[in-house]
């Protein structure tokens, strides 16, 4: 099995892009692994609005719910990438996620905190332990080898080609 991490912000509309060419292709290679880490791209402090730490919380409070992530993702990035709500406000979360998570059980955890520490910790996986950049970026890791990177040119994503290309070359 190889592992494959994909960090990617909500927000981006070029990590929307790059998530369903993952979809698209990620069948066909059933040897890799895809470990899902969503990031800011801009986190606190900096001041460029809108921050996503509610939304990379709302992952894990989603797949500890057993919510249809395929579903989930698809919602968040209509939310946050194309309809620009307002994802720094857990109601507006709320409202985007009706149907796939139970309300009340998602509003009691994201008002907990619990997922508040993974997004510290997938940033700092991403900036400070993978040399991420700018997002979406992809990393094979291969063990006794230099993981293999994928990264996107900040402000223009990632084409089909190169994100197929990556995945048919994972194991090599």
């Amino acid at each position: 099995m190889i592992l494959m991490r994909f960090f990617y912000d909500y927000e981006c509309p070029y990590c929307q892009r790059g998530y369903g060419y993952l979809l698209e292709f990620i069948g066909e290679h059933p040897e890799i692994e895809v470990e899902w880490r969503p990031i800011e791209a801009h986190p606190r402090p900096e001041n460029h609005p809108p921050h996503t730490d509610l939304c990379v919380q709302s992952y894990y409070i989603a797949r500890e719910l057993g919510a249809d992530m395929a579903a989930f993702h698809r919602e968040m990035f209509r939310a946050a990438a194309l309809e620009r709500r307002n994802v720094e406000k857990a109601e507006a979360l709320g409202e985007v996620l009706t149907g796939i998570v139970d309300p009340g059980r998602f509003r009691a955890i994201l008002e907990s905190n619990k997922y508040a520490p993974q997004v510290t910790e997938n940033n700092d996986l991403a900036y400070e332990q993978s040399g991420v950049w700018a997002v979406p970026a992809f990393r094979i890791l291969r063990k006794g080898a230099p993981d293999k990177r994928l990264d996107s040119p900040e402000g223009m994503g990632l084409t089909r080609d190169q994100i197929r290309e990556f995945l048919e070359h994972a194991g090599g």
